[in-house]
């Protein structure tokens, strides 16, 4: 494989998608030493036919407002790679939506399903929909259309869509209503973190969060540290920030700020129980302002305006809200502030300069495909759970999410140890996903 020209090729293919070919040349160049030991890959053109997803749909949402008025989105699926199982992967409502950005999503979502090692394709979707500031029936009308445009093309053993940003445990009610009327089945595979009362896992709001709290205590253990005590920042405030927080507080470590698009929110002591719960009001809100937490607990909180959890000194950076926030000079900051260990939450959420820096200041750096996985296992055993019509407990699942979380980390410490000893967590998660998705398409033929 020459990764060069590849991304030539592609670049030609695809001008101006700018994180799509980005994720591809992450892996693509993690990979080569490892691909190029198979020549029956090349043979069967693996990557070629990997970084060009199975099928794109692409439709028009047509809604009325609560004014009567008509309003229209685009709506979207990417159905990318489903060597392992049905398509998976969540939806994203957001005015920033695009096919590009699905089409990077959706192939990062290869390789963080195949880490979970669970029977689990690729995909991603979502429309340029913005629910900041609508009202319930607003959004239920949107997620209704939304769903008429796509009911047929997904399904538990077909493609199973979760949510993402901007789309949470409303959002999945909503669509699951619309998709049970058109397909007349009480299917409730077809979509995945549901409320637990009709066919939803118990912990599935929390587990991206988990799971990157454990990633992280075991990238703090290698290292022969300690969670407990860590100052932890955290950027956004939805249900990954929520879960991470919740479980970040049980284990011992203090998270000392959180952000909102508004600015950041100082919690010198450490964030407690009663704000963790009030994350959840803010979510449901709409308002999408962090500085509301520092209006609730004025005593405990600073908000400064303009400024990202980055500036505050800790221990443990986790980017949790969306692609690309952490720059460069955020890197900097960070670790000109002393940061010991920078985890992605978010898919991707770190720039390349970022990740450069990281990992040029010798600081361990665990990348989002791997830290972000326990959301997508979860959603693994909530289809598994849906499909025997049983429900494991709470205590249950969150074994088994930290199970799959551990096996993770341990994927990419065994493909990601470079000769000097020093891990790069980035190489692993990537080889480790990769091997396990090209073995597949081997021996399911060329197809």
């Amino acid at each position: 494989m020459n990764v060069q020209n590849i991304m030539t090729n592609l670049e030609a293919k695809h001008p101006g998608e700018k994180e799509y070919l980005q994720a591809v040349r992450e892996v693509l160049e993690s990979v080569e030493e490892v691909y190029n030991q198979h020549p029956e890959y090349e043979k069967a053109k693996i990557v070629e036919r990997l970084v060009e997803p199975d099928r794109i749909f692409k439709f028009r949402v047509v809604w009325v407002d609560d004014n009567g008025e008509t309003q229209v989105n685009l709506g979207y699926r990417v159905q990318y790679n489903a060597a392992l199982g049905a398509y998976k992967g969540g939806l994203r409502f957001h005015p920033a939506v695009n096919e590009s950005m699905l089409k990077f999503l959706g192939f990062e979502q290869i390789f963080k399903n195949s880490l979970t090692m669970l029977p689990l394709g690729g995909g991603k979707g979502g429309a340029d929909f913005n629910p900041q500031g609508k009202s319930d029936a607003e959004i239920m009308r949107f997620c209704q259309a939304f769903v008429y445009e796509l009911w047929r093309n997904i399904g538990p053993d077909q493609d199973s869509p979760a949510g993402d940003v901007g789309v949470g445990g409303r959002e999945i009610g909503y669509m699951y209503g619309m998709y049970k009327k058109l397909a007349r089945e009480h299917s409730t595979g077809a979509l995945t973190g549901k409320s637990y009362g009709w066919g939803g896992s118990l912990i599935r709001p929390e587990a991206t969060g988990f799971g990157a709290i454990y990633y992280v205590d075991r990238m703090v253990k290698q290292n022969n540290d300690t969670l407990v005590g860590k100052r932890i920042a955290l950027s956004g405030f939805g249900n990954v920030a929520w879960g991470a927080a919740t479980k970040a507080l049980e284990l011992g470590a203090k998270v000392v700020a959180i952000s909102g698009p508004d600015g950041v929110c100082e919690i010198a002591d450490g964030i407690t129980k009663e704000m963790i719960d009030y994350m959840l009001v803010m979510r449901a809100s709409n308002r999408n302002k962090v500085q509301d937490m520092a209006d609730k607990f004025p005593g405990q909180c600073k908000f400064t305006a303009g400024k990202k959890s980055w500036c505050v000194k800790v221990d443990i950076a986790m980017p949790c809200a969306f692609q690309n926030e952490l720059a460069e000079e955020d890197a900097k900051e960070l670790i000109a502030n002393g940061v010991k260990y920078v985890a992605e939450v978010s898919n991707m959420g770190s720039q390349p300069g970022a990740i450069k820096a990281i990992q040029a200041a010798g600081i361990p750096f665990g990348p989002g495909k791997a830290v972000n996985a326990g959301g997508v296992a979860t959603s693994g055993l909530e289809i598994a759970q849906n499909a025997a019509h049983f429900n494991w407990t709470a205590e249950e699942v969150d074994a088994k999410l930290h199970k799959i979380m551990n096996d993770i980390y341990d994927m990419c410490v065994k493909y990601g140890t470079q000769a000097d000893g020093h891990i790069d967590y980035v190489k692993g998660a990537n080889i480790a996903g990769f091997m396990r998705v090209a073995d597949a398409m081997m021996a399911q033929g060329i197809i």
